[in-house]
């Protein structure tokens, strides 16, 4: 930081208007870490904690919901990612993860929609499609259209 002097020891002090100036900036812009719980509860020490408890067991709850959802039928993932927003709703450190698996999935997403990763996509869908279509053809043309639990040595 220049502060116009050269003088060893000579401090430079920011005024309060500048500091309040970058406080509504950063507030403004959503950009600010920390608890978004209302002004009332975090005044208050021990409201506050119980907010966070709260929060940390409602969180709690969706992501053991959303890994209970993995090896069974439902969203897991966006569970377990709702959890961690619910977090980040009060938890820097949820915050931090929250970003980078948005910068994460961004950045994938845009690798997803390169040319040349989505031809060579397209090109193992179609192959994949078409060696099903053969065994399918295959099947019927030996078995026609019987299941293949009813095929008895044919």
């Amino acid at each position: 930081m220049n502060t116009g002097s050269d003088e060893p020891g000579e401090v430079a002090v920011a005024s309060d208007k500048a500091k309040t100036d970058r406080q509504e900036t950063a507030e403004g812009a959503g950009s600010g870490l920390g608890s978004r719980a209302p002004e009332f509860i975090k005044s208050r020490r021990l409201l506050h904690l119980s907010w966070q408890v709260g929060v940390f067991v409602v969180g709690l709850a969706v992501v053991v919901a959303g890994i209970i959802m993995l090896p069974l039928p439902g969203p897991g993932w966006v569970v377990i990612f709702g959890g961690m927003a619910i977090w980040a709703t009060e938890f820097v450190w949820a915050q931090l993860v929250l970003r980078w698996t948005k910068r994460k999935v961004t950045e994938a997403a845009q690798r997803a929609l390169d040319p040349k990763v989505r031809r060579r996509n397209i090109t193992l869908t179609v192959i994949g499609l078409v060696i099903i279509g053969v065994l399918a053809g295959i099947y019927l043309w030996k078995f026609g259209l019987v299941m293949p639990w009813k095929i008895k040595d044919q």
